[in-house]
């Protein structure tokens, strides 16, 4: 009787695969293992490994917060390349591959925003870097995942009733039946890139049925840090990497100065901030939870002119602020 693969072995094999961006043993790998793997002393999965591994090689400007990337320094994302005509050709071509690399693991249902050791995601680990491109398909994956939540949250979950599943199947004799033959799959894409994302669908609908304004959650504790606002689990409720997401959103939002604004959830206060910089002749701020609460008195955003705070969740502050 043969023994199935040895999981640990299996996990290092496509955190290696990862990290090498061996975009073919990667492919053959995840049709059998997953994109979610952790390293147990890292706690690196596969994103986090394939980002890590464009680090530059002089370790010493990573340590002193000056990361250079293809000539690029972190927080200067603009820069201009500073490498020879062939170093800049060879790094432009292992960027590529890390992009494919990072697309692949996403496509096979990699999580975008797991945590490592140092309770930093991938968009993390990518914009310390100063690794845009990554960093920018990192930022699309959360956004994709979010618009997927919220679109979820407007569906009725689907009654369970075994009836309804007879009649389907009568409906559709096709259901369960290939008739021997193969079964084909759109866009060429292979039956495991299907499971993963029947996979993913079934995780967000899962998320999608926790109240994010529920009890539970507000009487859960949050920790602040310099870079990020966790949950109870380390769940990253909010973080620094998201701060280009808010600044644009923000520009859309109050295109000029002197007008009026409302917020649900201030979290870090990373929008709210953009939001003062318009010079806002109003500004309210919607918020439950009372760490954040705390955190906002702290910080003096009771004292803001202009700016009022609704403790309270949203269902019950709005319906008040219509009538007013």
């Amino acid at each position: 009787m043969s023994e199935g693969p040895d999981p640990d072995l299996e996990a290092q094999m496509i955190l290696l695969a990862a990290s090498n961006h061996n975009l073919e043993t990667l492919r053959t790998l995840l049709r059998t293992g997953s994109a979610n793997v952790q390293d147990p002393e890292t706690g690196y999965t596969p994103l986090h490994a394939a980002i890590a591994a464009c680090a530059p090689e002089d370790e010493t400007s990573v340590s002193n917060g000056e990361a250079y990337t293809n000539g690029q320094a972190n927080g200067d994302l603009d820069g201009e390349a500073t490498n020879g005509d062939d170093e800049a050709f060879e790094g432009d071509v292992e960027m590529e591959t890390a992009k494919r690399t990072l697309k692949l693991l996403l496509q096979n249902g990699a999580i975008w925003n797991d945590l490592d050791k140092n309770n930093e995601t991938p968009g993390c680990i990518a914009r310390r870097l100063g690794l845009k491109e990554l960093y920018e398909i990192m930022v699309d994956a959360g956004v994709r995942a979010e618009m997927l939540l919220n679109r979820l949250d407007g569906y009725e979950p689907l009654a369970d009733d075994g009836e309804e599943e007879e009649k389907e199947e009568e409906e559709d004799p096709e259901v369960g039946d290939t008739g021997g033959e193969a079964q084909s799959h759109p866009d060429g894409v292979e039956p495991g890139v299907l499971h993963a994302e029947e996979e993913i669908t079934a995780r967000i609908e899962d998320d999608a049925k926790a109240d994010v304004n529920s009890a539970d959650y507000l009487r859960s504790d949050l920790t602040y840090s310099d870079d990020r606002l966790l949950d109870e689990e380390k769940n990253g409720v909010m973080m620094a990497w998201e701060t280009e997401i808010m600044e644009r959103t923000a520009e859309l939002l109050l295109p000029i100065e002197g007008l009026r604004v409302l917020n649900i959830g201030h979290g870090m206060g990373i929008i709210d901030n953009f939001f003062q910089s318009k010079s806002p002749t109003s500004h309210h701020i919607v918020e439950a939870h009372t760490t954040v609460l705390a955190e906002m008195r702290g910080k003096g955003w009771y004292d803001k002119p202009g700016v009022t705070i609704h403790e309270g969740k949203w269902q019950d502050v709005l319906p008040k602020l219509i009538v007013e």
